[in-house]
């Protein structure tokens, strides 16, 4: 059983920002299977590796529609995205150092967290503002 699961509720209502966030669920899931399975410690690395790479694609995507349309909230959104960024880099950096097991665990919560935080209440706020710009 996934971890996190998809659902309508986390839906922005545009269709290429859902499907990048059904993959860094997807991620999530992926590092949740492993350690279910005593892995995580050795899934860590690809994940992290990864997610770095999907998040840098997907920010990039959200950022270009907020310059593209206006967003009035872009400043503060992609404040998220540089602090998330730096937080998984950071992350990835004891990973290289060798950090312990317990490291997957709080990987996992912090992105279970932040993932949901961050879809229910922050990408929720642009939203209205893609809507009436016409992008689904």
């Amino acid at each position: 059983m996934p971890l996190m699961t998809w659902t309508e509720k986390l839906s922005v209502g545009i269709r290429v920002i859902d499907d990048d966030h059904k993959r860094l669920i997807g991620l999530l899931n992926e590092l949740y299977d492993a350690m279910q399975a005593g892995r995580g410690r050795q899934a860590l690395g690809n994940i992290l590796d990864g997610l770095i790479q999907y998040t840098k694609l997907h920010f990039a995507r959200e950022e270009k529609f907020f310059a593209d349309t206006g967003y009035p909230g872009a400043i503060p959104h992609k404040q998220e995205h540089e602090k998330l960024t730096s937080q998984v880099l950071e992350v990835q950096q004891k990973y290289a150092a060798g950090s312990s097991a317990a490291l997957s665990i709080a990987v996992l919560n912090f992105l279970q967290n932040w993932l949901m935080q961050h879809i229910q209440v922050s990408d929720q706020r642009y939203r209205p503002h893609f809507t009436s710009c016409g992008i689904h």
